[in-house]
Parts: structure tokens; C-alpha cells; sequence
């Protein structure tokens, strides 16, 4: 009896990997198709075939980033022992990400569709959704805070949030700039001194 269908010549998650890792260095956009086969060994049939578009490769690909690579934000919510050290420890855990030589330099989910035409609009919200939800899990994080009273009630979580978060996307783009890790940690250093400040004004105390 003839064996149903053909097993797949090539290492799904490699190749996955491999796709992550080209739209991370040259954006949505400026990858080309015969990028990602060349990266991925494959050809444009497998690829098709397997991820079914350039599109849906992508989203595979940006989740696998967020569970790799980029995944030193939710490691830092989830594990630290308090919001002060979530904060100090995302910030840290990202900009090492964001320049390790080994792979591509700052944060896929805020550079790869910065710029897209009007036909891909929808990519650049898949990541916009991305960010929107990380800085609200930052928000969560701060509220368990005030809840177990590391942050006084009445502090506008929302406020530390959105600071940190935009602090968090401009660190990405400096470390694609090529700004130096010793440059990025003094203005983590900087942006973690502030805490007590911001924390004490978001609450309404001075």
C-alpha cells in the first residue's frame, strides 16, 4: 500500500526559528519571499504549504520571538518578588536581549512593522496588539502591588506603566542603532531611581 501524503524534508521548528530570526533583522516589509526560503531551506511551496502564507508565517513567528527571545518581559512580571524588581528586571532582561550579538539586534515586536503600506496595515496592528497587551500585563503586575501594598491605593498604575513601556520600546530602538549594552544599562539605571519619585507623584503624595 502507498504511504498517505509525504513526510516533510526539513525541521518545522528550525525553520520556524529561522523565519523569526529574518523578519526580526529586516521587518515585515523588507523581508522578501526569497528571503525567508533562503533562511529557511525550503521552497515557496513548503512554505505555503506548511505556514500557509507570508502573513500567517509571521504571526507564527512573532509568538515564537515572544516565547524566546523576547519573552524577558513576562519571565520578569511573572517571577520577581515585587513590582519595583519586575520593573528592574524587564528592563535589564530586555536590553540583554535586545544586544545579543547572536541574533538580531533590539525587539522584533517593536521594529519589524514600523513602517507598512496601507495593504499591510493589519500587520502592524497584530503588532501594536502585542504591545498593548504586554503593557497591560504590566498594568496587572502594578495592581497586585497596590493589592498587596507594595503601591499605595490611589497610585495610577496606567501612568508607571505607559513610562516604562515607552522607556522599554526606545531602549529597542537605540540598541538597533547600535548604542552600546553600557550605554542602555546607565539609562536603565537612571529610569530605576526614578521609581520611588514617579510612585510618590502617581499616588498624589509629595
Amino acid at each position: 500500500m502507498a504511504e498517505r501524503g509525504r513526510p516533510r524534508a526539513f525541521d518545522r521548528t528550525a525553520a520556524l526559528r529561522r523565519a523569526m530570526e529574518t523578519f526580526w533583522e529586516f521587518g515585515y516589509e523588507g523581508t522578501k519571499l526569497t528571503d525567508l526560503t533562503a533562511a529557511m531551506g525550503i521552497n515557496s511551496a513548503s512554505l505555503y504549504n506548511t505556514f500557509g502564507s507570508k502573513e500567517q508565517l509571521f504571526h507564527e513567528a512573532v509568538a515564537l520571538y515572544d516565547r524566546t527571545a523576547g519573552s524577558a518581559t513576562n519571565r520578569a512580571l511573572r517571577e520577581a518578588p515585587t513590582a519595583r524588581a519586575a520593573v528592574e528586571a524587564m528592563l535589564r532582561g530586555n536590553i540583554d536581549a535586545f544586544t545579543d550579538p547572536e541574533t538580531p539586534s533590539g525587539c522584533m515586536i517593536v521594529l519589524s512593522a514600523t513602517n507598512c503600506s496601507h495593504q499591510n496595515r493589519e500587520v502592524a496592528e497584530h503588532l501594536a496588539r502585542w504591545r498593548r497587551t504586554s503593557v497591560a500585563e504590566l498594568e496587572k503586575r502594578l495592581d497586585r502591588a497596590v493589592a498587596e501594598g507594595e503601591l499605595a491605593r490611589g497610585t495610577d498604575v496606567r501612568a508607571i506603566a505607559a513610562f516604562y513601556a515607552t522607556l522599554l520600546h526606545g531602549l529597542s530602538i537605540e540598541a538597533r542603532d547600535g548604542v552600546s549594552l553600557e550605554r542602555l544599562r546607565s539609562t536603565v539605571d537612571h529610569a530605576v531611581n526614578l521609581w520611588d519619585s514617579l510612585v510618590r507623584q502617581s499616588a498624589g503624595q509629595r
